[in-house]
């Protein structure tokens, strides 16, 4: 047997179970009065509702080489706060989009158990468990991996504060069903290409934000780092400098180099 091969049989991963108070942790409650067996590889987090769940919180999670993160919530229009679970779907749908960009969208799953299912608690636990192991140890564990990791997920965590992210992904159900300010409702599917946009445009900013927080670049260095082309990074630059977030630094020889700035609007 292989050293890998052996590391895999022995790989005991560390996930984090995110469950709503009133439906997923009665229903974990009950697999354990039931007697469920499930793996014990989960460590519960109890909140009182899946919406108290910030995006934030899985991501740090990962960057602390968290190996898996579960979000356990009520069914659909089941919630005790009524929508509560609603809104974390749509969060955890951008928070979903964010992870796909770096390769770790496989790592996370949302779901639903209601207080009666503890069957089903205990059959997600171990399915999640058992797709975990076969992908092995968060890639941030390695050396060779983790700085690269280590500034996605910062620059994912900026992304998610951003309030103008969160104000259009928090108003979503609103628009696509009642109406925005001027009473227009915009297609879901229309909404969903505004806001994918939106959510890959601020992590390639946040990006550029990571690349020249320590020293000032010129664009064609900025875009050979993120290996983005230069003349989108440049529009990046002028929609940061607008925000106060990005300034000139020098020019040499006729190029100019950007620098981030702590003030910001």
């Amino acid at each position: 047997m292989s050293t890998e091969e052996n590391k895999k049989l022995v790989f005991k991963p560390k996930i984090i179970g995110f469950l709503c108070n009133w439906c997923s942790y009665a229903g974990a409650d009950l697999a354990g009065v039931s007697r469920v067996q499930y793996s014990p590889n989960i460590r519960i987090i109890r909140v009182m509702c899946s919406g108290r769940v910030d995006p934030i919180f899985i991501a740090e999670a990962f960057l602390r080489k968290i190996d898996g993160v579960l979000v356990l919530g009520c069914h659909l229009g089941d919630c005790h706060y009524i929508s509560g679970n609603y809104e974390t779907e749509l969060k955890m749908d951008m928070l979903n989009k964010l992870l796909k960009l770096v390769n770790f969208s496989d790592r996370f799953r949302l779901d639903w158990v209601s207080a009666s299912e503890g069957n089903r608690f205990g059959q997600i636990v171990n399915d999640f468990n058992q797709h975990i192991c076969e992908l092995g140890p968060s890639p941030i564990k390695k050396k060779e991996l983790k700085e690269e990791y280590v500034e996605n997920f910062n620059a994912i965590i900026s992304t998610l504060s951003d309030s103008r992210l969160r104000i259009l992904v928090a108003r979503e159900r609103e628009i696509i069903n009642v109406g925005n300010a001027y009473n227009e409702i915009i297609p879901k599917e229309e909404y969903e290409e505004i806001l994918d946009d939106a959510i890959y445009n601020e992590f390639i900013r946040q990006k550029i934000i990571q690349t020249i927080s320590r020293s000032g670049k010129s664009v064609p260095e900025i875009s050979k780092e993120i290996q983005i082309k230069p003349n989108l990074v440049l529009k990046h630059i002028v929609t940061l400098r607008q925000r106060g977030l990005v300034d000139l630094d020098k020019i040499n020889e006729e190029i100019p180099t950007f620098i981030s700035i702590k003030e910001g609007k």
